[in-house]
């Protein structure tokens, strides 16, 4: 099998010691008196649940990579319409993954939410196929001219394309917050293999991910723009159901972790009970006077005692009037929490303010989804002196280029590297990674705005290359000056996007994951409904103003470079916001006071005290 041979040639590549580590430990089991024990195989699931990701991922981006072309061409909407209908349907998808990351912890577990989702996917891939290959499910075809109403679509044609939509919003619910948190499951988090497997894990299924919208954002981007909408959009549906058939060859082998329940329901047992109790005088030495019970079958790793929100300690305070059963087990836990309940719920609570971080940052890659494409439409898109356009799609294929080059080389050599002068298993720590993706993200958008002046410029200014229909007149610069700031976008991710996500999965509770996972989705989600509410202000205000509307159907008569400035001015405000989070955070599992940004005087490393 193909993905066999790929995570061979990485086993190969693994140092000597490391993989006897790895093929000695990762056999270890873990048992207790009442269960089976768990054989965790390791990189040996890889190949299915990477292949299923692949896959999926090749079906889902290679429609949605397209879909605002789409949407603008054979639906006959509006630039802006399009845009928005975008936005919506990316935020809607994300923030559906709180739901499937409950119902996957809560009810079915990860296995079984998985299969469904993916089957979801495929019907959704298949029902927006149809509305291409069948003439009645959508408009006549707009003609060729430079402005003037088309044709849109009717109710019924509508309706068809939003239920395609409607099954890939669950289909994503599923898998985006379950697919990863489904890998990190095959490791054995208990020995030291398992944990360097599951850090390396993250950046590889980044990696493959990677590749899959690449070929998305050029081979089938290029078949739907040149070749045939019908056939484009059937290879999709075609590839999600290869991603059906090889996720359910690997069940023999995979680990399926049991759902334990709603995780949701001692988070609220604990707010519950520290309302209850807020009247209470604090405890001294709450670390020793807290009341302490860990459940014997919990899959959590045990947590040490924290002083951050400490007005949830009081959930823990142990009155006259509560009950303990011989256990050691609260008699009502609606009126006495553990410790170790408490410390969960700090973990959600610390994770928030970074993630409310999350949502500005990704506004600058949802522009390099949809304005930049605009850009890229408006610009010279032939290859070098002959006729052949590259779709403008396509040009999105920088930032994945940029992205799947940069991972191996970090994986592989700037953390061995930085591990060795740092003494950091990671060699930088997550939110520092973090932090310098946010960084690079601001500069992207400074990037973009003056690529996009400089556009605009030579479009008012020199004779143009022809007319986009609806749209405007084409500027004869060429769009590969486009493409650093893909590039910049994809370095952006390497470092903000995986940092997020590995940020989330490590830093919530075991029984969490899932909605951990969904975490970056929602993140994404506000990104897209405030990108939105953005586009409707900058829209509604502009206007009304001298220089006009800045969003124009026609980008040279708009100023999107303006609009670029607006985000990155935002993006500098958000740094600031992320590194007043980072210096207070503090690591699950740590229970010092140490912060978490440091300051290098003369070359020593000096520790900043907590006030």
């Amino acid at each position: 099998m193909l993905f066999s041979k790929q995570w061979k040639k990485m086993d190969d590549r693994m140092n000597k010691s490391d993989k006897e580590a790895m093929e000695k430990e990762e056999k270890a089991t873990v048992a207790t008196n009442d269960e089976p024990e768990i054989n965790y195989r390791g990189w040996k699931a890889m190949p299915f649940i990477i292949g299923n990701e692949t896959f999926e991922k090749l079906g889902a981006i290679g429609t949605l990579a397209n879909l605002l072309i789409y949407l603008s061409t054979v639906f006959n909407l509006k630039s802006i319409t399009a845009a928005t209908m975008i936005n919506v349907f990316n935020g809607t998808t994300n923030f559906g993954t709180l739901v499937g990351a409950f119902l996957c912890d809560t009810y079915f577990g990860r296995y079984k939410t998985l299969g469904f989702a993916t089957a979801a996917s495929f019907l959704g891939l298949l029902a927006i196929q149809l509305t291409a290959a069948i003439p009645e499910l959508h408009p006549h075809r707009c003609a060729a001219k430079e402005s003037g109403e088309c044709e849109g679509p009717t109710t019924g044609q509508l309706a068809f394309l939003l239920m395609g939509l409607g099954l890939m919003i669950v289909g994503a619910g599923g898998v985006r917050p379950c697919n990863l948190a489904f890998g990190v499951d095959q490791f054995n988090p208990k020995t030291e293999a398992g944990k360097r497997g599951i850090d390396s894990f993250f950046n590889w299924y980044f990696f493959t991910f990677t590749f899959a919208q690449m070929v998305s954002l050029t081979l089938i981007v290029y078949i739907q723009s040149n070749v045939s909408w019908a056939i484009g959009l059937g290879i999709p549906a075609t590839l999600m159901f290869i991603a059906c058939v090889v996720y359910f060859v690997g069940s023999k082998i995979y680990v399926k972790v049991k759902a334990t329940g709603s995780p949701m329901t001692s988070v609220a047992q604990v707010i519950v009970v520290a309302i209850k109790k807020r009247k209470l005088k604090p405890v001294e030495q709450p670390w020793l006077s807290l009341f302490k019970y860990f459940p014997p079958k919990s899959i959590n790793s045990k947590l040490p005692y924290t002083d951050q929100f400490r007005f949830l300690d009081k959930a823990a305070i142990v009155t006259p009037q509560d009950e303990i059963k011989g256990d050691g087990s609260p008699a009502d836990p609606w009126r006495l929490c553990s410790l170790q309940q408490v410390e969960e719920v700090k973990c959600l609570f610390r994770v928030l303010p970074i993630w409310a971080s999350q949502i500005m940052y990704c506004v600058t890659l949802v522009q390099l989804h949809t304005y930049a494409v605009f850009q890229a439409v408006q610009s010279d898109r032939r290859l070098g002196n002959s006729n052949f356009k590259i779709p403008a799609a396509s040009y999105v294929v920088f930032m994945m280029l940029s992205l799947t080059i940069f991972i191996p080389v970090y994986d592989r050599a700037i953390v061995p590297f930085l591990r060795k002068i740092r003494a950091k298993e990671g060699g930088i720590t997550i939110l520092q990674r973090i932090g310098i993706g946010m960084f690079v993200s601001i500069f992207t958008m400074l990037v973009s705005g003056m690529v996009e002046q400089h556009r605009r410029s030579i479009a008012l200014t020199k004779p143009t290359l022809g007319v986009v229909p609806r749209k405007g007149a084409i500027s004869s610069m060429s769009a590969s000056i486009l493409i650093p700031q893909f590039i910049l976008g994809g370095l952006t991710e390497a470092f903000a996007s995986i940092g997020l996500i590995e940020f989330y999965y490590k830093q919530f509770p075991e029984n969490m994951k899932s909605i951990g996972g969904s975490l970056f989705y929602c993140g994404l989600a506000g990104s897209n409904y405030f990108s939105s509410l953005l586009i409707f202000i900058i829209h509604r205000t502009t206007n009304r103003t001298a220089t006009g509307n800045w969003l124009k159907e026609d980008l040279n008569k708009g100023r999107l470079d303006y609009y670029y400035y607006i985000i990155a001015g935002l993006g500098i405000l958000n740094l600031g916001y992320f590194l007043l989070c980072a210096s207070w955070y503090k690591y699950k599992g740590n229970s010092d006071n140490t912060p978490e940004l440091e300051l290098h005087v003369n070359g020593e490393k000096q520790q900043l005290d907590k006030p």
